[in-house]
């Protein structure tokens, strides 16, 4: 799963990467938590191009009843996500990138949990294959969204069977437009080359959400 992320980026570089037209309203985070706002991308259809977005990580269906289902849908399983009642409607027409530099994990060490830091080799940020839906009430609007796993690769494999979707950039836009064929898109849904990767430990302060500096992500000195 993937439950812990940073994006550490400034707006300006964000805008730079990700070819946006205008910069985004961020500022650099280490330790993003469920429920939380995330920098999303979406394709908007009336402008024909990205636009950036905050949304609630932890998505909520269109048809459920109040906001509780969203702390158990920050994941989306990469086998069920085309299928599934959950997922199903998203995935044919509101996918979006998820963006970050790196991600966390969690190995099982006796008495204690140790968390472990992943981030691709050249240290830039990256896009989660993402859902995204919108929900509202007579009195309140939400955007949502949740990022799809995969099989973990051999970088993670030790630490847990599953890990986030990372997309090359170039299949950004194919993930984004509502045009492309299901097959292709499931076709993306796999690991990330585990050379390109690289994970160490680091300090059990990103345990606490509350813990927001780049403390979260420096390699643990023995």
């Amino acid at each position: 799963m993937c439950g812990r992320f940073s994006q550490s980026k400034t707006a300006e570089f964000l805008a730079r990467t990700f070819q946006l037209t205008e910069l985004p309203d961020w500022q650099p985070r280490y330790n993003i938590a469920p429920t939380q706002r995330v920098p999303v991308i979406i394709h908007s259809a009336e402008q024909g191009e990205r636009q950036f977005r905050l949304l609630r990580w932890g998505l909520v269906p269109s048809w459920s009843k109040d906001l509780s289902i969203g702390s158990r849908l920050i994941n989306a399983r990469a086998e069920t996500v085309a299928e599934k009642p959950s997922f199903r409607a998203a995935f044919k027409r509101r996918r979006c990138l998820i963006l970050a530099d790196g991600f966390y994990e969690w190995q099982r060490q006796t008495g204690k949990k140790q968390p472990y830091y992943f981030q691709i080799m050249d240290h830039q940020p990256f896009a989660f294959a993402g859902l995204w839906e919108h929900w509202e009430t007579a009195e309140t609007v939400v955007e949502s969204c949740t990022i799809i796993t995969t099989e973990a690769n051999e970088v993670l494999r030790s630490l847990h069977d599953r890990m986030p979707v990372i997309l090359p950039p170039a299949t950004y836009s194919r993930w984004l437009i509502p045009s492309t064929p299901i097959d292709q898109l499931l076709a993306l849904l796999r690991p990330y080359d585990p050379e390109s990767m690289q994970g160490y430990p680091v300090s059990p302060l990103v345990n606490n959400p509350s813990h927001e500096s780049i403390d979260c992500i420096k390699p643990l000195e023995d």
